[in-house]
């Protein structure tokens, strides 16, 4: 993953086991500071959180989708799956 371009300076108190486990990425991952092993387990973390709610997302719309409106989807799929098996071709 990237570094972030612009930082701020934050001071936080840790367990000692997060902290074990933040010099482990670091080393694993060869990561040059603690700081930048830990930013880069928040962004995963932001970033796994974004997938659970877009997840979240898609089971609400599809758990309250009534019988037609996912039979309607079912053949649009079909529709889409036979002109892309179609271009590959």
């Amino acid at each position: 993953m990237k570094p972030t371009t612009s930082r701020i300076k934050k001071s936080y108190s840790i367990s000692r086991q997060a902290e074990q486990f933040v010099r482990q990425v670091r080393k694993a991952r060869r990561i040059r500071s603690d700081s930048e092993a830990l930013d880069q387990l928040l962004r995963e973390a932001i970033a796994a959180h974004a997938r659970g709610s877009i997840d979240a997302a898609y089971k609400a719309y599809y758990d309250a989708a009534s019988e037609a409106e996912l039979a309607e989807e079912s053949v649009w799929a079909a529709f889409a799956e036979s002109e892309f098996t179609e271009l590959s071709r």
